[in-house]
């Protein structure tokens, strides 16, 4: 379970570095702070889609403080480098 939450987590901080579309669906993003601007709820989905997650498998959801969110958001920034050095660096 941990592995599948951690390569969604890869696959949604990459999503808007690898497409020029916003979540890959519509739209065109041309300017870099637009797929910063997909990071945002791009993580959130991931922590909506864990938090349903963990209430299927588990059957209720652990209270979680501020530390977690902090700590899954930059964990969610790491992930997003491989698509960063894709689109900003090699080009």
């Amino acid at each position: 379970m941990k592995l599948l939450f951690l390569s969604l987590m890869l696959f949604m901080a990459n999503l808007g570095w690898v497409s020029d579309k916003w979540f890959g669906i519509a739209g065109s993003i041309s300017q870099l702070w637009q797929r910063f601007a997909v990071l945002l709820p791009a993580y959130f989905m991931t922590i909506i889609i864990a938090y349903f997650a963990e209430r299927f498998v588990m059957g209720q959801v652990w209270p979680q403080g501020w530390e977690f969110y902090s700590v899954t958001a930059c964990l969610f920034l790491v992930f997003s480098f491989p698509g960063f050095v894709y689109r900003v660096l090699w080009k």
